[in-house]
């Protein structure tokens, strides 16, 4: 949530923030704002609204220095408006920051710097951080380094800051805790961004400041980090960036979500690559070969995730418990800290998140590494926090993923997640030879039948021209398909605020049957492996009360064609990849819909793409 974007070099500042600013803007799109440094003068800019408003906005302190630094907000602390938006200045206009994350101890600090003579303009947290800062540099007569350093000591929360002080101005301090912040290393320049889609064309070198660093980024000088907590220099780690610059464009699509789609042929294919060798029957995954007595040993695997992950992690559950014969719960992470949950250490924890930053899933990575469990990541950004606080892990091969709404995210996820589920089945030898083979040379076709699946996007988008009015629709799925269900009625809520729900399909009965009329559209998975018989029955039910049937029926099928008002084909697979496939044109029409609606498909309102604040 909120990116940052902040340069110090000898390129032109304010092109290259605006820019930076526009890569990030899935991270938060409220409001935005700029600070650029002339040489003499400190300007800011922010406005409400996004950053193209921005761009209209700051013409008048367009400068041609070097030196700036800018933000774009998912509002927590203030509603979004011109004066909560950052960057914001110290009253005494020297010190200038921004911020992501939230100060959960700003009131009694607030309070205590009215009492020696601050005043607020703002609702912000971020604002009484920077005057802090201030009245530690008069107190202490400090630097901006060692003031930066005593201020954070004093605060509860998470954070990842920029300061800028104009009286030093060769200069920014940075700091993070609980959100990220990554360095560019340039030639004789800094760059400095919430992730490295705004530099990845200037340098392929970053550091990525752990929790409790922070850091002094100084022109002409190597770059200094230090622990926060007890001032101890800390060696920066340069890694070399993986990502390139056309993994972060459009491509030619209408929308980054669109193309996300598109992608999952390729990236389902990266993500198993190398990793499966179907005609050896093998499966190599150093994060599970190098750990595999834990998980023959685990008693239970405990899966976290939030959102679409957690989806990602119920069908998990269902692949896990097959093949595997152990048990697993899937427990959202939001909850799973604060419910004092069971934790023993014969437990694996599977933690799940697109990110590798997501706040919540790291707070339950700690509890469990705190009571001894082995906890494994999976996620898809290289170098994020998740990958470096779990004790090992796998990534997806997903690639950037821009749209807000995730969508290749999951199918790498529980492409990953088969796999991992098919190596332990060999191991404990609880799937026969014959259907261990057989579902890896089926993993090996998956992408081709993603691709054939993608050719429903003309009958997605026909029926989304008949449904985009809706106001409510039901989602319905059993087995493999109910997490498919799930995941279909977020995709519709997120992107075109459609009221949608999920259910197993024999709920239906329980409850939800009372919403059926002739208004309602009732999307149903129904591919004939699985409970087919008994989803049958479901429509049935559904079509004796009126309900209008959209189902997502494997190639061929008859019965369902029959009873169902629109029917979208899928190709034939195994029961347990069947989400890999149903999910697709799912996708597809929670897109068209979006799109016919006017909705901003890949910034959706309220929403923000990574979740660093609880």
């Amino acid at each position: 949530m909120c990116g940052i974007v902040g340069y110090i070099g000898h390129r032109e500042a304010y092109p290259l923030v605006i820019k930076g600013l526009k890569r990030l803007e899935y991270r938060g799109y409220d409001s935005a704002g700029v600070m650029l440094y002339d040489g003499s003068q400190l300007k800011v800019s922010k406005t409400k609204g996004k950053v193209t408003d921005l761009e209209e906005r700051s013409k008048e302190i367009t400068t041609n220095g070097t030196i700036g630094m800018g933000h774009t907000r998912w509002a927590t602390h203030g509603v979004p408006n011109d004066v909560n938006s950052h960057p914001h200045v110290s009253n005494s206009g020297n010190l200038c920051i921004i911020h992501n994350g939230i100060i959960e101890n700003y009131e009694p600090l607030k309070k205590e710097l009215i009492k020696r003579g601050y005043t607020f303009t703002s609702d912000t947290d971020t604002e009484v951080l920077v005057n802090l800062i201030e009245e530690v540099q008069k107190k202490e007569k400090a630097k901006l380094g060692k003031a930066v350093q005593i201020a954070l000591n004093q605060v509860v929360g998470a954070y990842a800051i920029v300061v800028f002080d104009k009286t030093n101005p060769d200069e920014f301090v940075v700091a993070r805790l609980g959100s990220p912040l990554a360095i560019g290393i340039g030639d004789n320049e800094f760059f400095i961004a919430s992730d490295a889609s705004p530099f990845i064309e200037y340098t392929s070198n970053a550091v990525y400041l752990e929790d409790e660093e922070m850091a002094v980024v100084a022109m002409g000088k190597p770059l200094s980090v230090r622990n926060i907590k007890d001032d101890s220099v800390v060696d920066p780690y340069v890694q070399e960036l993986q990502m390139n610059l056309e993994q972060i464009e459009k491509g030619g699509y209408d929308h980054f979500m669109l193309k996300e789609i598109y992608e999952q042929p390729n990236v389902i294919r990266d993500t198993y690559r190398g990793r499966l060798l179907a005609d050896e029957g093998i499966i190599k995954m150093a994060g599970i070969e190098d750990n595999l007595e834990k998980f023959l040993n685990a008693e239970r695997i405990l899966i976290v995730a939030c959102g679409t992950s957690w989806h990602a992690g119920l069908v998990a559950e269902y692949i896990f418990e097959e093949f595997t014969r152990i048990p697993v719960e899937v427990e959202y992470a939001s909850e799973f800290r604060y419910r004092n949950p069971i934790i023993n250490k014969r437990d694996i924890v599977i933690a799940i998140s697109q990110s590798g930053e997501t706040a919540d899933t790291l707070a339950a990575i700690k509890l469990a590494k705190e009571n001894g469990a082995f906890v494994f990541g999976v996620c898809n950004v290289v170098g994020s926090s998740i990958s470096r606080e779990t004790h090992a892990g796998a990534y997806t091969h997903a690639g950037p993923e821009i749209g807000v709404a995730s969508t290749k995210a999951f199918t790498t996820q529980i492409t990953i997640l088969t796999l991992i589920a098919l190596r332990l089945a060999k191991a404990k030898g609880t799937l026969s030879h014959t259907d261990f083979h057989r579902y890896l040379q089926e993993l090996t076709i998956i992408p081709e039948k993603v691709a054939e699946a993608l050719l429903t996007n003309d009958v997605a988008q026909d029926i989304a021209r008949t449904f985009k009015n809706s106001a409510n629709c039901l989602y319905l799925g059993r087995g493999y398909n109910f997490p498919v269900a799930l995941e279909g009625a977020l995709k519709l809520k997120e992107i075109s605020y459609i009221h949608a729900e999920g259910y197993p399909a024999a709920e239906m009965k329980h409850g939800p049957i009372a919403l059926i009329d002739d208004q309602m559209p009732v999307i149903v998975i129904a591919p004939k492996q699985g409970h087919y018989d008994k989803v049958v029955s479901n429509i049935q039910e559904i079509k004796s009360r009126s309900g209008r049937i959209i189902a997502v029926v494997t190639k061929g099928d008859v019965q369902v064609r029959d009873l169902a008002d629109y029917v979208i084909e899928v190709p034939d697979t195994a029961d347990a990849l069947s989400p890999l496939l149903t999910t697709i044109p799912l996708q597809l029409l929670s897109y068209h819909i979006a799109v016919m609606r006017g909705c901003n498909v890949d910034q959706p309102r309220n929403l923000a793409k990574s979740v660093t604040v609880e």
